[in-house]
């Protein structure tokens, strides 16, 4: 997807990086958890939806990933190999669910992004979704004062939803034309918040959200404008890596988000 991002006159407040402060091309890309892209979506209702983007011009590019739900599985990489090692296929191409039960016992904040997936009304759209950046930004103002912040990316308009009945009737890939007709209408945009830190806010930890996270303050950097629709070798030939930082965003400092800058890139690759 391409369109434009337009920033608010707030977002200098928050940080410095020119990917936030000033009006710039946008290329993005939404998707949808599982590794077979035939499946119909229906099928990953409770799945997680993702909307990466890049912003910025030149050498002051953003990567940003989101998704969502507000927490990662994992807080470990060694707890995240564990959590896969656990839903392995067994000898009857089915994942032992003992073991599942087992793991889960020993590790209840794995199961804290499957619970609020599955508390979630079926999101019916792409751009009627509210995704979120897990991780805990570093964020350099223009007077140099750092906070941490959380990006959290909310539709304008109403979020979309349907009852299982109801998507069963749609397309196999309802989400994609449900997509196609939005921007067609010029009717997919998405605010672009920061959430604010407090001091005793857990930055390391990124299956568990901040205290009130709902209700605690935010600032509209900008407003995402989706406006057309690109091949997909356009997103598949773009390098998306969260490493990718303007100036005035660092990198935050958990370690499922240090993994992620090696993993993407590998991911990239393959798909080429």
């Amino acid at each position: 997807m391409r369109g434009t991002y337009v920033p608010s006159d707030q977002a200098g407040k928050i940080t410095r990086s020119r990917s936030f402060i000033k009006p710039c091309r946008v290329l993005a890309r939404f998707s949808i958890g599982g590794g077979n892209p035939m499946v119909a979506d229906i099928d990953h209702a409770a799945s997680l939806r993702g909307f990466s983007f890049r912003i910025g011009n030149d050498d002051q590019l953003s990567d940003i990933f989101t998704q969502s739900a507000p927490v990662h599985f994992a807080r470990t990489l060694d707890q995240m190999l564990a959590f896969l090692k656990a839903r392995l296929p067994g000898s009857n191409d089915e994942p032992d669910a003992k073991k599942i039960k087992a793991f889960s016992a020993a590790n209840p904040e794995t199961l804290h992004q499957a619970r609020y997936l599955a508390a979630q009304p079926l999101r019916a759209s792409f751009a009627g979704t509210t995704y979120w950046g897990v991780h805990s930004f570093p964020a350099t103002n223009s007077d140099s004062k750092i906070r941490f912040i959380k990006f959290k990316i909310e539709p304008v308009g109403e979020k979309v939803t349907l009852t299982v009945d109801d998507a069963r009737a749609q397309s196999a890939d309802f989400l994609n034309d449900d997509l196609d007709l939005r921007i067609a209408a010029h009717a997919v945009r998405f605010s672009v918040m920061a959430l604010l830190d407090r001091p005793s806010d857990p930055v390391m930890d990124v299956t568990i959200r901040w205290p009130d996270e709902d209700e605690r303050e935010a600032v509209r950097l900008g407003t995402i404008v989706i406006t057309g629709v690109e091949p997909d070798d356009a997103c598949d030939e773009a390098m998306f890596n969260p490493a990718n930082l303007a100036d005035g965003i660092g990198h935050p400092p958990d370690e499922i988000f240090a993994a992620r800058r090696a993993a993407y890139v590998i991911s990239q690759r393959k798909r080429r």
